[in-house]
């Protein structure tokens, strides 16, 4: 029997590189909507609202700059249609526009980013499962229980991770309904505990060099960050799908849950101011619940960082194929779980510091990822026309025959790294401190804001000088004929 997505649910998926074939795409945009509503559930939305109180917000700002933040995944929304139109993976897609040879970098960049989401997935679900043994159990935290958590959501995540996209569906859905039912349930009995008064009385805090770093460092951890994976679920999508519904099914989908937790979190770091900084911010938001509420909360933040796990796994393993790996899908789980794991035990049993790693990567990946978001994005609005995509984004790259126009795209290419260049000058992060972020831009974190500007109006103004130059050209043969 098949799903709706054409696949048969819990076996291994076999469609990788490939255009999926019209007669496999029967995905509604309802789909999407179960997909990303679940992977935004996870506790980190929570954990964001703690970072925007950092800057020192009013609630009114707040409020605004998690609304913005949230509706940044109308950037994953624009960039699903993709996959509807080319039935392949999105880093594959992004062959069409930098050339199946100068895609290596960003598809580089976009793996290396969702293996730092994974991690950090991993290492939330594990702080949440030790949080869960030491209520259920009694155990105190230690090295020890700190690694049984570890295997046991790290093998969690790598089991599911080894299905397809017909599994992702399904289990996306029974998430959004028993962790979202369970959410709900857990943000009345945090909100009805008070903090509102705090929250409200807030002052109001700098508009330049409080609420554009909040609003930057949330739309870098939220709709940025999920870019690079868009195409990836909505490839089975049907050419006849209207492109309103996808874009509305994965925008909404995601920015309302991400939004109520990102609020939660606003609320509660008046009652935790430590929030951010804590070394396990998920049994803290526990320590707030009643007693018989905390198995049912941890079960809750394992279970959405679970489901947020699998999605970053699995298109991860996709962009490994990109770059190049001859194997199947299911098999580049292996490498990515490896790479996670070590990470997760460096972060929790040597760095033993969480947020502090964790802002940094946002900021960091952030930049990467949206120079390569506004590349493509003009590229798909202004050259392609929404138009399909041509054969060689799909399959073996060492097996295609290519051509010199397919192999790089330099004014792409230039365009997308102009865009990190800026974004990097003026980040500032704990690994990292641009040279002019200074001023106003001294922690401001607004360098992937930038990033995505410059990419974006750079490969913008390129594409309509190369149209007036072949306007131009066209125009003089034809005087010269006649």
């Amino acid at each position: 029997m098949q799903d709706i997505n054409g696949n048969r649910p819990w076996h291994i998926e076999q469609h990788g590189l490939n255009a999926v074939p019209e007669g496999d795409k029967l995905g509604r945009p309802i789909d999407l909507f179960w997909v990303w509503f679940a992977a935004n559930i996870g506790i980190l939305s929570v954990l964001y609202g703690g970072i925007i109180m950092s800057y020192h917000l009013s609630f009114l700002q707040s409020l605004l700059a998690a609304a913005i933040g949230s509706l940044s995944f109308a950037i994953v929304g624009v960039l699903s249609v993709a996959g509807r139109d080319g039935g392949a993976p999105m880093l594959a897609l992004s062959r069409a526009v930098f050339g199946v040879r100068g895609n290596l970098l960003p598809t580089s960049f976009s793996w290396i980013n969702l293996l730092g989401w994974e991690s950090v997935t991993v290492i939330t679900g594990t702080l949440s499962l030790e949080a869960l043994l030491q209520v259920v159990f009694g155990l105190r935290p230690s090295f020890l229980n700190g690694m049984i958590s570890l295997i046991l959501f790290g093998g969690l995540v790598i089991v599911v991770g080894l299905f397809g996209q017909a599994t992702l569906v399904i289990l996306q859905k029974v998430s959004t309904w028993s962790f979202g039912l369970l959410s709900l349930g857990v943000i009345v009995l945090l909100l009805n505990e008070g903090g509102w008064h705090q929250a409200l009385s807030a002052p109001s805090g700098s508009w330049i060099g409080g609420f554009l770093p909040a609003v930057s460092i949330i739309m870098a951890g939220t709709g940025i960050s999920w870019g690079n994976a868009a195409a990836d679920y909505s490839r089975y999508q049907a050419r006849s799908t209207r492109k309103r519904s996808i874009f509305s099914a994965v925008t909404l989908g995601s920015a309302i849950p991400v939004f109520v937790l990102i609020m939660v979190g606003v609320i509660l770091t008046n009652r935790v101011p430590n929030l951010p900084t804590t070394a396990n911010p998920i049994a803290a938001i526990g320590a707030l619940l009643p007693h018989w509420m905390m198995v049912p909360y941890l079960i809750t933040a394992v279970g959405g960082m679970l489901a947020q796990a699998d999605l970053g796994l699995y298109s991860s393993g996709l962009n490994l194929l990109v770059l190049g790996a001859r194997t199947a899908r299911h098999k580049t789980v292996i490498v990515d779980a490896v790479i996670m794991t070590l990470v997760t035990v460096y972060v929790l049993f040597i760095r033993q510091n969480f947020m502090g790693p964790f802002e940094a990567f946002m900021s960091l990946g952030g930049v990467f990822l949206a120079a390569w978001e506004a590349v493509f994005i003009v590229d798909q609005w202004l050259a392609r026309g929404w138009g399909p995509y041509p054969s060689y984004c799909f399959g073996d790259v060492n097996r295609n025959s290519l051509l010199r126009e397919q192999s790089v795209q330099p004014l792409a290419l230039v365009s997308f790294i102009l865009g990190i260049v800026f974004g990097l000058l003026f980040t500032n992060s704990p690994f990292f401190n641009g040279p002019l972020a200074q001023g106003i831009f001294a922690g401001s974190n607004l360098g992937v804001l930038l990033a995505f500007l410059v990419s974006g109006i750079t490969y913008a103004i390129v594409l309509a000088g190369k149209r007036t130059v072949r306007r131009r050209v066209g125009q003089d043969i034809h005087t010269a004929s006649s």
